[in-house]
């Protein structure tokens, strides 16, 4: 059999979760070393990279779980180590209070623990959902998926924020221990025996090596140009990951827990996003995926250059929309950049689609890591410059927003029209 719309959506369960354990690393952790322990912005920055830096094997963890047959073992592993992972990095927070070298060690450990483990439980679950689920429902699934982990991210951001106020080490220890437990028990219930009740594809013997198929899908021009757009829009997507609720700390006295619900408020804004282009798209047949990839790329500009005129008055009020705002057009960029790839994926030489997904996965783990590493780091350097916390973020908003420009003027001539168009009646079948 394959995977029923009940199944999908216990999958997506799993998803959630990885959502949930990683946002803590990017979002509350950052702003507490940056904002509570005065840490150069740097520090979370490269811990970060670091993370989605390892997470380039997800080529190799889909490979072994090809070869083994056993994904859920991987699924369930990845996420434990995924929560070991968030639970050390937060024990390294703490510790920087007291040891700067025994707190960066542990770090060091923990983002490399958790890069292995999002590798490991994510990609294997991506294989079972692809391996598992009929052709028609592929898209509709990957959509389902993408949106539960959104949520996730979001509900688990807010919640935090609210529960963390008045901050104390103790507390945050005691919430993160919580968040990551309940993932791991969530993806445990969520995932088992599901991979005995599906049929899985027959196995072929003469899979070329990796490095062999990476070569011959870079030897095709419109996967290779889709490779760099996907390098080019995610760099800019990711620059303000690490830097955002530093600014609301730094620049309009947001409190940790305020601070953290600014990002849960983000990516509420991102799943409203995904769900308008979803609705529009597939149900209502407007636009192309080329339109919406384009719209909410400029979008995205035009909310960050009022992020950073909000920073110049002090109008603390009107942050948490704008911020709002720009999730929402992240998300419609990103749901949109998905469905293109999903028509991409099948273009050129055969029995090479999980091969052009992992070069463009990689792509955009390499973006994410490169992203926020070089955003945390020209704030760092424009601060010390300019000795004004405004004008350095707001020179690293306005220079994302131009890489969201270019991202758009580069989608115009990547994405066809007619492809855009194709895609969103697969999707809507």
């Amino acid at each position: 059999m394959t995977l029923n719309w009940l199944l999908i959506i216990r999958l997506g369960l799993v998803q959630m979760a990885l959502g949930a354990v990683v946002v803590l690393t990017t979002s509350t952790l950052n702003r507490l070393m940056v904002v509570e322990l005065a840490l150069p912005a740097v520090l979370p920055g490269a811990l970060v990279a670091l993370h989605y830096g390892i997470q380039i094997t997800r080529p190799n963890w889909g490979f072994l779980s090809d070869a083994g047959g056993h994904r859920t073992r991987w699924i369930i592993g990845g996420m434990a180590a995924l929560a070991f992972g968030a639970y050390g990095a937060a024990q390294g927070v703490v510790l920087f209070e007291t040891s700067y070298a025994v707190g960066l060690t542990l770090s060091l450990l923990a983002y490399a623990l958790i890069g292995v483990g999002v590798g490991a439980s994510g990609t294997s679950l991506l294989a079972l959902l692809a391996t598992a689920t009929a052709p028609h429902r592929r898209p509709a699934a990957a959509t389902i998926t993408w949106l539960m982990m959104i949520a996730g991210i979001a509900v688990t951001a807010g919640s935090v924020g609210a529960f963390l106020d008045p901050y104390t080490p103790q507390l945050l220890l005691k919430i993160v221990g919580i968040v990551c437990t309940g993932a791991v028990a969530l993806t445990t219930l969520a995932v088992w025996g599901i991979e005995r009740g599906v049929k899985a594809p027959a196995r072929h013997s003469d899979t070329p090596r990796l490095i062999d198929g990476l070569r011959e899908v870079w030897a095709e021009p419109e996967a290779r140009f889709f490779t760099i757009f996907v390098f080019l829009s995610m760099t800019a997507y990711f620059m303000q990951e690490l830097i955002l609720e530093p600014y609301a700390g730094l620049v309009f006295g947001f409190t940790p827990g305020q601070s953290t619900s600014l990002s849960g408020a983000q990516n509420g804004g991102v799943f409203l996003g995904m769900l308008t282009v979803g609705i529009a798209a597939t149900g209502l047949r407007i636009g192309s995926l080329r339109h919406w990839v384009v719209a909410g790329c400029l979008g995205s500009a035009v909310s960050l250059t009022v992020i950073t005129g909000l920073g110049q008055v002090g109008f603390a009020k009107a942050l948490i929309g704008a911020v709002v705002t720009l999730g929402f057009f992240n998300g419609m960029f990103a749901v949109a950049a998905i469905g293109s790839m999903m028509a991409l994926a099948g273009k050129g030489r055969g029995a090479r689609e999980g091969t052009r997904m992992g070069l463009w996965g990689a792509a955009q783990a390499i973006a994410a890591g490169f992203g926020g590493l070089v955003g945390a780091a020209a704030v760092d350097v424009m601060r010390v410059a300019s000795g004004q916390d405004a004008a350095a973020f707001g020179a690293v908003f306005l220079a994302e927003a131009a890489l969201f420009v270019l991202a758009a003027l580069m989608a115009m001539r990547v994405i066809e029209h007619r492809q855009g168009r194709n895609a969103i009646i697969v999707l809507g079948e």
